[in-house]
């Protein structure tokens, strides 16, 4: 049997103020073909599946087309929420998608959903937990000591009855430790997630008795503890930290119990998110231009700064997302050396010097005006 492991759609996200709608449809629509190119039996997205709980228009129109050509392709589909996801949103017609052989798990109820597929070699047992938290376990479980996420988890198996002997799998979302290390961010996963503390990880010891895990929550495509635990990632890129990280589709082939094969397979985007890095000149010489299309994030290594800089690559590249500097002044700064001169500064001292040692001037009145706005509108100052 062949599955085809995806996480983390994030239908609907925007990539700075760009709409990614269009590529993910396109990717979305490569992910199908891939389907019938590879014979897949069924789907399992794990969480996740749109960006916002309470998703766009946009984004319930491509859910709605994607599932629709799914259950037209006769693949099976198993889709749990996450913690972007609105449980009752997500929940919204699953009893009719049911019916087409897409089955939805969203929100824990007490106990987890069982569905079972069959192949040559017997029964699939496909087990769906959706994101849950120790308080949502603890309601159900009053008497068990849920302290943490990984105590919910383990208490939320311990009460399914699994049999040992067919092949058993699971769909699964939550920040899931190894032995030794975290898995690696992608970068584009929420604050919460890029911050977690200890109450929330999960040992990948506690899925032992699957053949296969498959989890959503982090973007970056992974094996945790072993090779039949994984991350399936993001099928693109979410941010510019994942500029030089490539995407792949998850493909799971199951033979016998025990048998578990899985194959990576590259993930090609309508536009791709790139990094460039030199000079404003070389960088837009027509003769290294390539792929005008591409999101782009650029570094510019020219001393001085140049007068709208945005407007002037935007002509080459129209989907250029942000333009930073490396630079002797930058360098300057990241030396310690201003960091260790903010001590007992206050704060418009602080954004005097910087921006004199990145601009050589002063700022204006109204450049620091706008900066101690957006400093109390953070938090940074009262």
């Amino acid at each position: 049997m062949k599955l085809l492991h995806l996480g983390d759609l994030h239908i609907g996200k925007y990539l700075y103020e760009f709409d990614l709608i269009e590529d993910q449809k396109y990717i979305l629509s490569k992910l199908l073909d891939m389907m019938e190119e590879k014979q897949v039996d069924a789907v399992l997205i794990a969480g996740d599946v749109y960006d916002k709980s309470i998703p766009s228009e946009a984004a319930v129109r491509l859910l709605d087309w994607f599932i629709c050509r799914l259950a037209e392709k006769r693949v099976k589909t198993f889709i749990i929420s996450g913690n972007h996801d609105s449980d009752e949103r997500l929940h919204f017609g699953s009893e009719m998608f049911r019916a087409s052989g897409v089955y939805i798990s969203a929100g824990y109820d007490g106990s987890l959903r069982k569905e079972t597929v069959t192949d040559e070699y017997g029964p699939v047992n496909i087990w769906l937990m959706p994101f849950i938290k120790a308080s949502q376990v603890k309601h159900f479980y009053p008497d068990d000591e849920i302290g943490n996420y990984d105590g919910a988890v383990r208490a939320v198996l311990k009460k399914i009855c699994l049999n040992p002997e067919e092949r058993n799998v699971l769909v699964a979302h939550q920040f899931v430790t190894g032995t030794s290390s975290d898995p690696a961010l992608g970068g584009s996963e929420s604050p919460a997630t890029q911050m977690v503390g200890a109450v929330e990880k999960v040992g990948y010891d506690c899925f032992d008795a699957f053949d296969y895990v498959a989890l959503g929550h982090i973007h970056t495509p992974q094996a945790v503890g072993r090779e039949q635990v994984r991350y399936a990632g993001s099928p693109l890129k979410y941010s510019l930290s994942e500029a030089e990280k490539d995407k792949f589709a998850t493909l799971v082939t199951l033979g016998g119990k025990g048998d578990v094969k899985v194959d990576l397979i590259p993930l090609r985007p309508r536009r791709d998110l790139r990094r460039l890095k030199g000079p404003m000149a070389q960088l837009l010489n027509p003769d290294h231009v390539a792929a005008p299309e591409d999101y782009i994030y650029a570094t510019l290594t020219d001393e001085a700064p140049i007068d709208n800089a945005m407007g002037i690559f935007q002509q080459v590249y129209p989907n250029t997302l942000r333009i930073d500097y490396e630079n002797s002044h930058t360098r300057q700064v990241e030396s310690g050396e201003i960091a260790q001169a903010g001590e007992n500064k206050t704060f418009a001292e602080i954004v005097s010097e910087f921006y004199r040692t990145i601009y050589g001037c002063d700022i204006s009145e109204e450049e620091m005006k706008l900066m101690k706005t957006v400093a109390r509108e953070a938090g940074v100052t009262v």
